[in-house]
């Protein structure tokens, strides 16, 4: 066992909400659930009846089911069939109408916009009113352009509320980016922000919004937030204040369990971001069991992430609103320990963020909180990180948690009775089947392995975008093990239940916690005249380093010098965002490829992680393999 930095009090364990299930659900199966173990042993192997103790608990209402699942395996089971429901009614049902369900702030200070539960509910109810006189009906497109502002909140429960599908890009996402997301969808509406804050600065988004009006044909109504820049809306759009004027009742379209609720965009490394579809149903649920059992949430608190609209993150939050909880929305850079300081000042109880906030975090003093857990996600917490937290936020439970956006929820992390480890996440989640396998499909303790999903979970996806066959989704989690989700993560699991995560076993770029897709970069890159070809590869580096080279094959009579450097920089800053500039350029003469033409990514990763040539790739299935043992030159020299 590795250093335990806290555990739990009796009085703790004894007061949450995870213990108030466990003796609900000791009275309902006629024995007793000692701890988190008892029930998380209990749930996978009665995987049904834990799913519909979720239901029963928390009190979901739905129409009555057929059965609580389909015998088809995974990626093709479906839950809950013939039930209808209505994800937006349940993330407003619980809030009493005086308290406050949404802290507005962004940098630089101001008075927080506090937004109480009756506001809320009037607002979605008038939104969804103008969405339906504007034509939009169930499974229509709505998507949006938004900050983390109380516009995203509202337009998700919104589109919900009538039974359309939401996407939402960060503004810090380029045209070029957030176009090769939402033009798959077809939406008719766009909302979209005139620009947000970063970094002291207001930047300006009103061309790429231009740029998304003019390359996103299908959209009939555009939306105008004029939030971060001073002008009237545009012409040809809708001011935000009309979308709210009109006093209407909340109205719900009661839809099918898994009735798209939402497409989260994640990146792969050939062709355009796979759009993953969650359920209503699904998110639900599964808003309800990690909100409720791992956050601990309650009516009348609140959670606070730090996030944009463009991260899991942003929807996981949501699932406080489930319970009744409020949200703190902050729109702005987290420099200075300004995320800390959001949170002693809106007095959240539960904090959400990536680790390498933590780690930024490391030269500021934190104010007094009223925190009891932090919860990290993203990438895994370095040791120091852990520290830091104790010696300078307080008695907090630390949690670091590992799942993100393809169940746009978590596989791991900790719970109430678990220690906090040093460098390890608490354990399995209840609900979700998980373990460590090795090459051959055979499960590991104590030894790295493959992090494998070997039952389905209900906020899996229910499809991928534009995949009527399945052959996507299955070649993205299921061409290794038919039948079993193979989530791409190197994972230690431990002899006494705690997990560490070594990092992404796929060509996957996963950078300061998020994901980034090599296809974007490609697609932006290719587009410049001085270079002829890329190939852009993450490694990660001991003591929870991370390096994100991209290799350049200059284009005849071009040089990499430092001004073609400076062109490639600025372009994927101006066009994609700051986290897809590199760490280091380097020029080299060839990208290789399969026979197919696919880019060598992931063996290259592999060299550039110590691999032997022999051990990372087939040179007879390479299309250049002169080119792949330049690369391993290149590894070798480094190493």
């Amino acid at each position: 066992m590795s250093d335990i930095l806290w555990s739990p009090t009796t009085e703790r364990i004894e007061g949450s909400v995870l213990r108030e299930y466990l003796d609900w659900l000791a009275e309902r199966e006629g024995h007793p659930f000692p701890d988190h173990d008892a029930v998380w042993a209990w749930s996978v192997e009665d995987l049904d009846r834990f799913w519909v103790s979720v239901v029963d608990y928390f009190g979901v209402s739905m129409t009555p089911w057929e059965r609580v699942r389909t015998a088809a395996p995974m990626p093709h089971t479906r839950w809950f069939p013939g039930a209808r429901l209505n994800w937006a009614e349940h993330a407003l049902r619980r809030g009493a109408d005086a308290d406050t369900a949404l802290f507005c702030l962004r940098e630089g200070g101001g008075a927080a916009r506090e937004i109480t539960w009756a506001e809320l509910r009037r607002s979605v109810a008038a939104a969804a009113g103008w969405l339906r006189r504007a034509g939009v009906r169930p499974g229509d497109r709505v998507c949006a352009y938004l900050p983390n502002t109380e516009h995203a909140i509202i337009g998700v429960l919104a589109a919900a509320a009538v039974g359309a599908v939401w996407s939402c890009c960060s503004p810090d996402f380029g045209a070029e980016g957030t176009l090769g997301r939402l033009a798959q969808l077809e939406p008719t509406v766009l909302i979209a922000a005139d620009g947000y804050h970063w970094n002291g600065k207001v930047i300006d988004r009103a061309e790429v919004v231009a740029r998304l009006r003019e390359g996103l044909p299908t959209v009939r109504h555009v939306v105008h937030v004029g939030y971060a820049v001073d002008r009237p809306a545009p012409e040809g759009t809708t001011a935000w204040a009309e979308l709210l004027a009109q006093e209407v009742p909340l109205e719900f379209e009661p839809v099918e369990f898994s009735h798209p609720l939402w497409v989260l965009f994640t990146s792969g490394t050939t062709g355009l971001p796979k759009g993953l579809v969650h359920g209503q149903g699904g998110i639900t649920l599964e808003g309800l069991k990690w909100a409720g059992l791992y956050a601990g949430l309650r009516a009348g608190e609140r959670m606070f992430a730090f996030t944009s609209t463009g991260w899991a993150l942003w929807n996981m939050q949501l699932g406080a609103l489930l319970h009744g909880a409020g949200i703190v929305l902050y729109e702005g850079s987290p420099a200075g320990g300004a995320v800390w300081e959001v949170a002693a000042r809106t007095g959240a109880e539960v904090m959400l963020l990536g680790a390498a906030v933590v780690t930024a975090s490391a030269g500021s003093s934190p104010p007094p909180n009223r925190l009891r857990h932090v919860m990290v996600s993203g990438s895994a917490l370095p040791p120091a990180g852990y520290h830091w937290i104790t010696d300078n936020v307080g008695d907090v439970r630390i949690d670091s948690t590992s799942g993100g956006t393809d169940v746009s929820g978590a596989f791991v992390g900790a719970n109430e009775y678990a220690p906090v480890q040093v460098g390890r996440i608490g354990g399995r989640l209840a609900g979700v089947d998980c373990a460590a396998w090795d090459s051959d499909g055979t499960p590991v303790v104590d030894e790295v392995g493959d992090l494998v999903i070997t039952q389905p979970m209900p906020s899996m996806p229910v499809s991928l975008w534009n995949d009527p066959d399945a052959a996507r989704y299955l070649e993205s989690y299921f061409d290794t093990w038919p039948g079993v989700w193979r989530h791409g993560d190197w994972v230690t699991l431990h002899a006494d239940g705690s997990l560490t995560v070594h990092g992404r076993s796929d060509s996957t770029l996963n950078r300061q916690g998020v994901r980034l897709g090599s296809s974007d970069f490609y697609d932006v890159l290719d587009t410049l005249p001085e270079v002829a070809e890329t190939l852009v590869v993450g490694v990660d580096l001991p003591d929870d380093g991370y390096w994100l080279g991209l290799f350049v094959v200059p284009a005849p009579g071009a040089t990499l010098d430092d001004e073609l450097k400076q062109t490639i920089v600025t372009t994927l800053r101006t066009r994609l965002t700051a986290r897809h500039v590199p760490d280091e350029i380097v020029e080299a003469p060839a990208v290789p490829h399969t026979l197919s033409g696919k880019k060598l990514e992931v063996p290259i990763k592999k060299l550039l992680s110590g691999r032997p040539l022999d051990k990372a790739a087939n040179l007879a299935s390479v299309d250049d393999p002169d080119a792949l043992r330049w690369y391993a030159r290149f590894a070798a020299d480094r190493l």
